[in-house]
């Protein structure tokens, strides 16, 4: 296997090290934060900047800008997505990315973690009585709150607030229609999110810890899967999953495996043909 870097730039200026940095040191790996890292510039949860591009290409953008503050050979960032689900509107969803980056070579490992309880919620309220379900829902202090013009989301009137007074004033200055109160999604005033980022800090660093049998490149593991597992009637394929491709990044090595849960047939409710 090829060595891992010792010291890897970390983008991020919401703390995110106390969450990834105890899944990397037991592969002799050491973060490092460049200080006055701006990675709000990629756009942010709160609206006042939009992303440009998708979660990879801003999770790319922050590894890369952490390399070139630091003059290191590897970066490492991680890009969060919250919102409703798309298929159940009224239900909350996050996605998490993590994306490893050599700016030598190019090769990346990208994880990725989906947040089917995040903490992520929103209210329009007129007074802090009109508060006191969101905040008891969202487990306010300990995850912050935005407060913004109903009718000017994009634009908040403050982030970050864990005091009562705080948050009074700004309901205020938000008037006199409706203030838009939501969780604040950054990592550090989020701690559901901040234990997301650590439990995909895990499984990178087992990616890592996997080298490719071919080129000897760190980050063999899952990087996608086909359907078509066949129908036990009728024998024609399905839309569930069939078999997971293993795989290298860098030099493009795959290996297929049936399913891991033992499972070679789909249950007829799930075959178009005997269930149409």
């Amino acid at each position: 296997m090829r060595r891992l870097p010792e010291r890897v730039a970390l983008g991020t200026m919401h703390g995110k090290e106390a969450a990834i940095a105890p899944a990397l040191a037991p592969l002799g790996i050491a973060l490092v934060v460049p200080g006055g890292l701006d990675t709000d510039r990629f756009g942010t949860f709160s609206g006042e900047v939009a992303r440009a591009g998708g979660m990879i290409e801003a999770a790319r953008a922050k590894a890369r800008h952490a390399i070139a503050a630091t003059g290191l050979g590897t970066g490492l960032a991680s890009e969060g997505a919250y919102g409703p689900d798309p298929a159940l509107p009224f239900v909350a969803r996050g996605v998490e990315v993590m994306l490893w980056h050599d700016e030598t070579t190019g090769h990346e490992v990208i994880e990725r973690l989906i947040d089917d309880a995040p903490c992520f919620d929103r209210a329009e309220v007129r007074d802090m009585a009109g508060a006191e379900a969101f905040l008891a829902r969202i487990g306010f202090p300990a995850t912050a709150v935005i407060v913004a013009r109903a009718d000017v989301p994009a634009a908040p009137v403050a982030k970050g607030l864990r005091d009562l007074c705080h948050l009074r004033a700004a309901i205020a200055a938000a008037g006199p229609g409706p203030a838009l109160l939501e969780t604040d999604m950054r990592a550090h005033m989020n701690p559901r999110r901040m234990g997301m980022i650590a439990t995909l800090a895990q499984r990178l660093a087992a990616r890592l810890g996997h080298a490719c049998g071919s080129c000897g490149a760190p980050g063999w593991g899952l990087i996608g899967t086909e359907a078509g597992l066949p129908c036990a009637d009728c024998g024609a394929p399905t839309a569930l999953v069939a078999e997971t491709i293993h795989g290298c990044t860098a030099c493009g090595a795959r290996t297929r495996t049936p399913r891991p849960d033992g499972r070679r047939h789909a249950d007829p409710a799930a075959c178009a043909f005997c269930n149409p």
